[in-house]
């Protein structure tokens, strides 16, 4: 039987793999997850290759989604948020559940940064009038990886960024402890106030945010008032 495309990308993924550097991924990644070990520049290869032979994948983003987050190795995970990139413009309202499973299974923040920024990010410019329900079933979440979506899912809009909406997400987690909540705080201000940094700087002195976040807000705020 033929292998699918998936399957063949999976075997071509597999033919390069490097044992010392899937270590090194792996001990990087907190051995959360299994790696063959492709560098960047050679993953980037294989998948260009890959597309150039066969085209991007036939499937829905549900069935593609699920397909790659089915994988053990990490890989796969990278190619599935490849080919969402490639086919954003195909995703449907209904296709919300598959994406929100690209961030609550297999999560870390390799994985869910990028899909927050590029995925979750456009998912809400094309379905403006699911924002607000979202914004509140993510940051009220017991997901952390979803309540780092929240904040995070605007890096990138600059100045059709929406300040109160920012504002809120940050203000309903400024207590938490966890790092990545901390750290998505910050990460989310600091990149805001490229496009207004007189916004971040009122706000931040406003708000009690904890030190690693408010460090990361003003890290590149040379004048603070």
């Amino acid at each position: 039987m033929a292998m699918t495309y998936l399957e063949t990308l999976h075997e071509e993924i597999r033919s390069r793999q490097t044992a010392a550097d899937a270590v090194k991924m792996q001990a990087y990644m907190k051995n959360k997850f299994a790696f063959y070990g492709l560098k960047s520049p050679i993953m980037k290869e294989v998948i260009r290759n890959h597309v150039k032979m066969y085209g991007l994948p036939d499937m829905s983003i549900p069935e593609l989604t699920k397909k790659c987050w089915n994988y053990r190795e990490r890989e796969m995970q990278y190619a599935g948020m490849f080919f969402v990139d490639k086919l954003r413009k195909d995703i449907q309202e209904h296709d919300l559940q598959a994406l929100e499973a690209t961030i609550t299974e297999k999560s870390w923040w390799d994985t869910v940064d990028h899909i927050a920024k590029h995925h979750m990010g456009h998912y809400i410019q094309s379905f403006k009038h699911r924002e607000q329900e979202l914004v509140e079933k993510w940051i009220h979440s017991p997901n952390m990886w979803l309540n780092r979506t929240a904040i995070l899912y605007q890096l990138g809009y600059k100045k059709e960024t929406d300040e109160d909406i920012l504002k809120y997400v940050i203000e309903q987690q400024k207590e938490n402890k966890e790092f990545f909540i901390r750290k998505a705080i910050g990460w989310a201000l600091r990149e805001y106030a490229k496009t207004n940094p007189g916004f971040v700087v009122e706000f931040v002195n406003a708000t009690g945010l904890q030190p690693l976040s408010r460090k990361e807000a003003l890290k590149n705020i040379q004048h603070i008032e």
